[in-house]
């Protein structure tokens, strides 16, 4: 393996612990999925936060599909969509449980926070339906709302299963749960967006909500276990040069 490939996999190593996690947000992170990299993507939604004054409820995907008052969509302050741009269209997200996709499962069940601990963007329950609750209401996120805009701002939103959700100010928020969608890696642009208005059910500041869009799958266990064994081994001929830098030169006779 070259020294530029190990150098890859060490950065894409460490964009798996995101130090925000700790902060009071919304995450959603975005991968290929491994069974069906070429047509679908993995979302894994995980975080708390707090219901900001103006919005009230959380549509179904039988509502209008417009971004209304964005009380359960929200927009970005850049482009998010880079192929195959949608325009008011609701994608049907497939919990991850009761999918065939078992390598997508797999990867999501074995690195889990109560794995990883504290910082992992992937929730306890991670493989079980998507499901946002607000106050003492719980829905399952049944479709993802997305709308590309025609400036800077795409849209994206939930939509919930049987009935609209309601919620008031001041009532706390999270979302928990990890689904399939049929639309490919390759129509999202790579990187970590955040939200620049709407989305209500989450704290009135940019950025309460985050996607982390990844261009790769998940990576394996062994890829860990390989990257670790480059940097350990990069330490020790970095000790060793400085060990030899510090012994004392001979004199001369």
């Amino acid at each position: 393996m070259s020294l530029c490939s190990g150098v890859a996999r060490l950065r894409a190593f460490f964009s798996f612990f995101p130090l925000e996690q700790n902060q009071a947000q919304l995450f959603i992170h975005i991968y290929p999925s491994q069974d069906n990299p070429t047509n679908q993507t993995l979302w894994i939604f995980s975080g708390s936060s707090t219901a900001f004054s103006g919005g009230t409820q959380i549509r179904t995907s039988s509502d209008s599909n417009n971004y209304g008052a964005g009380e359960g969509s929200w927009e970005f302050a850049e482009n998010f969509y880079d192929a195959n741009k949608p325009s008011d269209v609701n994608f049907q997200l497939s919990p991850l449980f009761s999918s065939s996709n078992t390598n997508d499962i797999e990867s999501v069940r074995t690195r889990t926070a109560g794995v990883w601990g504290a910082g992992s963007p992937f929730a306890n329950n991670a493989t079980n339906t998507p499901t946002i609750t607000i106050g003492s209401g719980s829905r399952t996120i049944s479709h993802l709302f997305m709308d590309e805009d025609s400036g800077q701002e795409d849209d994206l939103g939930i939509r919930v299963s049987g009935s609209s959700l309601s919620y008031s100010t001041g009532n706390s928020s999270a979302w928990v749960g990890s689904g399939i969608i049929n639309k490919p890696i390759g129509d999202f642009f790579a990187g970590t967006f955040n939200r620049n208005f709407g989305g209500r059910f989450a704290a009135n500041s940019e950025g309460s909500i985050r996607l982390v869009v990844n261009s790769q799958v998940i990576p394996e266990p062994e890829e860990y276990a390989l990257v670790f064994a480059l940097f350990a081994l990069g330490f020790v001929f970095f000790h060793r040069r400085q060990m030899q830098k510090k012994k004392p030169q001979r004199a001369l006779a």
